[in-house]
């Protein structure tokens, strides 16, 4: 089921049919994000007329483009390649004419990747403050409400560099709800939110900024490109994959093994752990009472749950919400689990997350490992990866989030 939920995403099977009309001018394609190379790939292998361009994507996801130069960056935590690109990328777009197109790649992780800052804000700032977002507790939609206030590209001020040739975009959405302002923090689209919303989700995290970044939001100099904006009149917004349509490709091959698949949300957010406790009820309730659903069945979930960072362990957000789900079904017998970021990366750490079965608490306690204490020092990778039950895919070169199932097949005496 994981597998077909990436699958359901490949850009070779969602690009083309996205693909603009042929302009009378120039196509420069340009992109960000974890799938933005393999998206360049598909627009070459499709598109018949001349093309230029330049996307960046994290280390590892590259992929080979013959027309569309492909450049390598940091993520979570951007880099000097990320912002050296981000520049290169807006140099491409300037002279355009009104006969040209733009086509943008957007996908998830293209906020580290194009760190581009406002001027009186240093890269080092902007580490500074992803890291500080990443370790919050911050919800996705409130993190890149804050790097739109903070970015010369993000929240809708790349398209307007590109004016007056006409923007069309291609989203791959890994955002709960799908809103294409979150996605990589917009920056081809319109952005209704304000520097004082920053402001009030700096505030609401207890979130420690340097003084320099705080002058931008609080002068308003960081104010995106708001709805309405004549330099986006006319541009086209599509988003060609989300995490609703990897869920609904996963539930397919359950049924097809005669599996019902119930999906409880593709947008699903909160605390890791608490989501864990939640499904994990949920589960129990199926198991032993047939309620809400009856057996055999899979529940399947996405969205982006978040971490607030306690420990020093190694993280990420789906192993946290197994973990704390293996911990509250205490081996109940026929429940199984996996939890996986589907661009493979969970966190910091090259994993794609990890799989759980009713003994892996036995299994655990036997090797010496206390569960509890893994998830209180926020340490999924370490736990699951010394059980051997993790899940590595590499590089998917797609990004459409988490993706969560829970198998409850009770044995029959």
């Amino acid at each position: 089921m994981f597998d077909a939920a990436i699958a359901a995403a490949q850009p070779a099977l969602c690009v083309p049919p996205a693909l603009p009309a042929t302009p009378k001018g120039r196509l420069i394609v340009i992109g960000a994000g974890k799938a933005s190379a393999e998206m360049a790939r598909a627009v070459e292998r499709n598109w018949n007329g001349p093309l230029t361009g330049l996307v960046v994507t994290r280390y590892g996801y590259a992929v080979p483009c013959e027309r569309i130069e492909i450049v390598e960056a940091a993520h979570p935590v951007p880099d000097a390649a990320g912002l050296q690109a981000a520049r290169r990328i807006l140099d491409r777009v300037q002279g355009l004419s009104a006969d040209d197109t733009v086509l943008c790649l957007i996908s998830g992780g293209g906020s580290s990747l194009l760190p581009l800052p406002l001027e009186g804000i240093t890269l080092e700032d902007k580490q500074q403050v992803n890291h500080a977002l990443l370790q919050s507790g911050a919800s996705i939609s409130e993190m890149n409400c804050v790097r739109r206030h903070l970015s010369a590209i993000k929240g809708g001020r790349l398209a307007a560099a590109c004016h007056p040739a006409k923007v069309v975009t291609l989203l791959i959405s890994d955002v709960p709800g799908d809103d294409p302002r979150d996605i990589a923090s917009g920056p081809t689209v319109a952005d209704a939110s304000t520097c004082e919303d920053a402001l009030a989700i700096i505030q609401r995290y207890g979130i420690d900024l340097p003084q320099r970044v705080l002058d931008v939001l609080h002068s308003g100099r960081g104010e995106s490109i708001k709805p309405g904006d004549a330099r986006l009149a006319g541009n086209e917004v599509h988003i060609i994959a989300t995490p609703q349509m990897a869920l609904e490709a996963a539930a397919r091959v359950a049924q097809a093994h005669g599996i019902t698949a119930h999906i409880l949300g593709d947008s699903i957010e909160g605390e890791a752990r608490d989501v864990g406790k939640v499904m994990a009820g949920i589960a129990l309730q199926t198991a032993r009472h047939g309620q809400p659903f009856s057996t055999p069945c899979v529940l399947l979930s996405g969205g982006e749950t978040t971490v607030t960072v306690r420990g020093s362990g190694r993280g990420g957000r789906n192993v946290e919400f197994l973990l704390s789900c293996a911990i509250a079904l205490r081996g109940e017998v026929g429940i199984y689990g996996l939890a996986g970021d589907t661009d493979g990366v969970d966190g910091q750490e090259e994993i794609a997350g990890a799989c759980i079965a009713p003994d892996t608490l036995a299994r655990a306690w036997a090797a010496g490992l206390r569960p509890a204490d893994h998830l209180d020092n926020n340490n999924g990778h370490g736990f699951f990866q010394a059980l051997g039950d993790s899940v590595v895919t590499g590089p998917t070169l797609t990004n459409v989030n988490d993706f969560r199932a829970l198998l409850i097949a009770p044995e029959r005496n």
